[in-house]
Parts: structure tokens; C-alpha cells; sequence
């Protein structure tokens, strides 16, 4: 009877141990965990600018949640100049302000390449930055953990410009 009821325990702490795990699912994940969430194309009136994806721990999207990717296939040639300066048109529309934002633009400026066809922009967040990728080449860092989840508020805000991309992203049946 003893024996029973210490594998009876056993069990309950295991279970009780599995169960806090799972709610914490993406706690402790890694890139190598992330799922894509949903997909979006951009286009403006008959030309397509970019198709975009969204990539989260599980394939669910937590804005807590890190690490996460952000990808943009361009679709048609785009400048490094222009890039910044969408960023900065969407960073107002959103009302977004910070201190570093400025600084963010002026480095964006230095590390993001002329884009053409074919290209790919990544974003990886973690905990304490955001990492640019180039057609899966490492461009550089953005060092500050706010940069992250400012950038991705152009897309990813209920406010942002583009509702039917937001809901594209975030796997969110339109109406």
C-alpha cells in the first residue's frame, strides 16, 4: 500500500511538473521551434510589392513570446532609402515615438542593402535585440530590445495601415 501511494505521488509531480512546462511552451524556445503563424502579400493596386510571413514559438503568435521572425520577399526592386523612409511614415501613422528612433532610422540606413526581386529581408527578435538577415546572411544587430517590437508594430498593431496584412500575419480569419 506504501508503494502505492508513492507512485501515486510520483505521478502527481510529474504530471503537475509537465503540465507547468506546456504552459510555459514558449518559454526556452529556440529558432529552431519557430512555426510559421501566417503569410501576407502586399499590393498596391495591380503591383505587388512583398509577400511577408510571420514565424512564432509553436506557430502561435504571443507578442511576449521570443524568439520570433519576421520575412519579406520583395517582390519588385526597392531602394535602402525608400525602406527607411516607409519605416519612418509607418512609425508616425502608429504614432510611435521613442528616444532611440532616430538612431534606429540612421542605423537601418547603414545596415539594410538596395533590395531587389527575389530578395529577402529577416528579422529575428530575441530577448535583448533584433538581428537583420539578408537572403539568410547575417546584415547586423540592433542592440536595443525596444527596437524589435516597435519595428514590428508597423505590421502587427491593431492600428497598423494595413488591417488585412495584420490579419493575414496573425492567421486571423477576415470578415
Amino acid at each position: 500500500m506504501n508503494t502505492s501511494r508513492s507512485f501515486f505521488l510520483r505521478t502527481c509531480l510529474l504530471a503537475t511538473a509537465l503540465g507547468a512546462m506546456c504552459a510555459n511552451g514558449a518559454a526556452g524556445a529556440t529558432e529552431d521551434d519557430l512555426q510559421p503563424v501566417g503569410e501576407a502579400r502586399l499590393q498596391v493596386l495591380l503591383w505587388p510589392v512583398y509577400q511577408s510571413r510571420l514565424f512564432a514559438p509553436g506557430g502561435s503568435y504571443n507578442p511576449d513570446a521570443r524568439p520570433l521572425r519576421f520575412e519579406i520577399t520583395y517582390l519588385r526592386d526597392i531602394t535602402a532609402d525608400d525602406l527607411v523612409d516607409r519605416t519612418r511614415t509607418e512609425w508616425e501613422h502608429l504614432s510611435l515615438k521613442h528616444p532611440q528612433q532616430e538612431q534606429w532610422l540612421a542605423q537601418l540606413q547603414n545596415l539594410w542593402p538596395d533590395v531587389q526581386e527575389g530578395d529577402t529581408l529577416s528579422l529575428v527578435l530575441d530577448e535583448t535585440s533584433s538581428r537583420f538577415y539578408f537572403n539568410n546572411d547575417l546584415l547586423g544587430e540592433m542592440p536595443d530590445a525596444a527596437f524589435g517590437p516597435q519595428f514590428l508594430a508597423i505590421w502587427l498593431s491593431p492600428a497598423t495601415s494595413r488591417p488585412e496584412l495584420r490579419e493575414a500575419l496573425l492567421g486571423i480569419a477576415g470578415d
